[in-house]
């Protein structure tokens, strides 16, 4: 059950309940979702561009393009800009996997640059069922859980420029979680 405090919706122990936007959920498929991103000024403007959502929400690329406004003062690939063209996806696939009644967010994130990015860069996220299948068992029983996910962004000539990890913090909604 959820109560409604001005804009906020809250649970009955007081904690905001997670919200997708109104815009953000009306777009129920892949690739209106990704048509929707890739209008959105976080990635429209700095040259990021997702390629491809698959329609179950298990495959993700994205590409970030190599421009003026994308590189550093050497001239590689910036480093905010790679980290950014990887941020929402992981929390977004395991969302959209999951299902309603589940609380998904980013916990943790880190990069590790391999080598200077000189040219346009992709990553791609690939979500594996069974991963699905062990998080939403742990949830169920009532365990916070907290699991890592990695992409690799990768430069034209298939070298490794940077290597993204997100940390996952995943629950179910305490209006969905069993007594």
């Amino acid at each position: 059950m959820t109560t409604t405090r001005g804009d906020a919706q809250t649970t009955p122990t007081g904690r905001a309940a997670q919200r997708v936007g109104r815009v953000k959920a009306a777009i129920d498929s892949a690739s209106g979702l990704r048509r929707g991103m890739n209008l959105w000024p976080p990635f429209l403007f700095t040259g990021i561009h997702i390629d491809e959502i698959s329609e179950d929400f298990r495959l993700v690329r994205v590409r970030l393009r190599r421009t003026r406004l994308t590189t550093n003062y050497v001239g590689t690939a910036f480093g905010g800009s790679l980290f950014a063209m990887t941020d929402p996806f992981w929390m977004i696939m395991m969302l959209r996997n999951l299902g309603p009644g589940y609380v998904v967010w980013d916990k943790a994130g880190e990069i590790e640059f391999a080598a200077p990015g000189r040219s346009a860069v992709t990553a791609e996220f690939r979500l594996d069922p069974q991963e699905v299948a062990q998080v939403k068992a742990a949830a169920d029983a009532g365990e916070k859980v907290l699991r890592w996910f990695a992409v690799d962004v990768v430069g034209t000539d298939g070298a490794v420029v940077a290597r993204v990890r997100k940390q996952l913090y995943v629950r179910r909604a305490p209006e969905h979680a069993r007594a």
